[in-house]
Formats: C-alpha cells, sequence, structure tokens
C-alpha cells in the first residue's frame, strides 16, 4: 500500500494509522481522505490488525478540511461545498463506524472541523493536555459535517454540540472529558504514547469479534426501539457465542487463569 500522507504499520495486532502532513498541521485534503478511504477498505481484510490506533504528526492532530489556495476549489465559480462530502468525507465516516475493531484516537493540539470527527469516531480517545476541540465550520460561514450533527448530540447531549457548533469555540481537552468526548486527560508527548500503546495491546489481545459485535451495536441501536434493540442483542449473542473466544472464556473461568483470545 503505497501512501504520501498517512503512515501506516501492523505490528503485534496493532494497526496504526497517522496522518502525516505535519507542515500543514495535518489539514485534510481530499489525496489525504482518499488514502485513509484505501485503508480502512484494506483493514478488515487483515486478520493480524485487531485494534486500530489513530494519531497526527506534528504539532497536532488535524487543522481540519484543507482550504490553502494552492490545493483546494473553495471560492471557485461553481464550487459546490457539498462534493467533497459526498466523495470523500460520508464514505470516510461510515466505513469507520462500520469497522469490525476497536479504535483508539491519540489526540495532541488543534482537533477542527471534520478532524474532530474523525478523532471522535474512536471507541476510546485519550487527549494530551495540549488538544482542543473546535467545530470551526461556523467560522467560515459553513455547516458541521462529517457526521457531526448526527453523532455530537449523541455524544455530549445537543444543547452543548449547538454551543460547539454555533459559537464555533475552542473547548480544551480537560472540558471535553467533562462533557463525555474524552475517556481521558493525559500528560503529552511521552505519557500519552505510553498510555495508548498499553491500551492497544489490551485490545490487540482482546475477544475481536466481541468488540465488533459491541460497535455495531452502540451504534445501530441509537437509531431503533428497545424491542429491536434486544433482538439485536439476542442476535449477536449467538454469533458471539459461537465463537472461539467465547469457548476460550468459559474455560478460563473454570480453570482460574487468565484467557488467551486470538481474535476467532
Amino acid at each position: 500500500m503505497e501512501l504520501e500522507h498517512l503512515l501506516f504499520s501492523v505490528e503485534g495486532g496493532i494497526a496504526r494509522l497517522r496522518l502525516n502532513r505535519p507542515a500543514a498541521l495535518n489539514a485534510l485534503s481530499r489525496p489525504l481522505l482518499g488514502e485513509m478511504i484505501t485503508v480502512l477498505d484494506a483493514l478488515p481484510d487483515m486478520p493480524k490488525a485487531r485494534v486500530l490506533v489513530i494519531s497526527g504528526e506534528g504539532k497536532g492532530f488535524s487543522s481540519g478540511a484543507d482550504l490553502s489556495g494552492g490545493s483546494s476549489p473553495a471560492g471557485s465559480p461553481g464550487f459546490d461545498a457539498g462534493a467533497v462530502l459526498e466523495d470523500y468525507y460520508n464514505p470516510l465516516m461510515e466505513r469507520f463506524f462500520a469497522l469490525p475493531i476497536p479504535i483508539v484516537s491519540a489526540i495532541h493540539g488543534p482537533v477542527v472541523g471534520a478532524g474532530c470527527m474523525i478523532a471522535l469516531a474512536a471507541d476510546i480517545v485519550i487527549a494530551a493536555r495540549s488538544a482542543y476541540f473546535l467545530q470551526a465550520f461556523v467560522n467560515i460561514g459553513l455547516v458541521p459535517d462529517a457526521g457531526s450533527t448526527w453523532w455530537l448530540p449523541r455524544l455530549i447531549g445537543p444543547g452543548r454540540a449547538l454551543s460547539m457548533m454555533l459559537l464555533g469555540e475552542k473547548v480544551p481537552a480537560q472540558k471535553a472529558m467533562e462533557w463525555g468526548m474524552v475517556h481521558d486527560v493525559v500528560d503529552d508527548d511521552d505519557v500519552l504514547q505510553d498510555i495508548v500503546a498499553k491500551l492497544a495491546e489490551k485490545f490487540a489481545r482482546g475477544p475481536t469479534r466481541a468488540y465488533g459485535l459491541i460497535r455495531r451495536a452502540v451504534r445501530s441501536n441509537l437509531e431503533c426501539g428497545l424491542t429491536a434493540a434486544l433482538g439485536n442483542e439476542r442476535r449477536d449473542q449467538r454469533i458471539a457465542g459461537d465463537s472461539h473466544d467465547f469457548l476460550e472464556g468459559v474455560n478460563a473461568f473454570r480453570e482460574k487463569r487468565k484467557p488467551e483470545f486470538t481474535g476467532r
């Protein structure tokens, strides 16, 4: 897989995806977004990848959409600001939420615009104290996208989501944790990387199939009533119960030892 704007590797069950445009604060150009879609399309067929860790090179996670004059058609005659959503952001977010393995994001510095939603597509978000979230769309006369209006109200409530979107002001990492966007806030650099590495290792040794079913259930059951949700849980429990990891988990419990999950 040839990538120019991303760093990607799989080792020890951990897939690492790192935005790699540090000179542009990892601004989300169309080539970068296309590469992300390519990686996410390939991940489900990589049995050695049992968790995905997302992060960014340089001084911040992402400054949001790339609006620089040299690489963006924004403001040109006939420009359709929604076309990039149809071609890139919407397919990208669909893939993030459908991924059958857990996602951890390690964020620092600016987490802006659509970069917010890429970070928050993770199941576990670990933020450095330098991190801040900014729904900057309104500051340039646009509306939030990349799933912002769907996921943020569910994550932090409509009131807080609207305050982020309408005011276009920074939300520091500590406040983001208090609001429920972030799992934990830690010291920068080495501490962030160490904590995320330990968390990724835990997922890489865990019951991968169950993780994927849990991810799917939480997202899909947001859209249905109790009866349908109970039915979905019944279906998913049958699938999980047929897995090798469930058998290993039961045997380990009975033998009073730690289970050795293989992700099958």
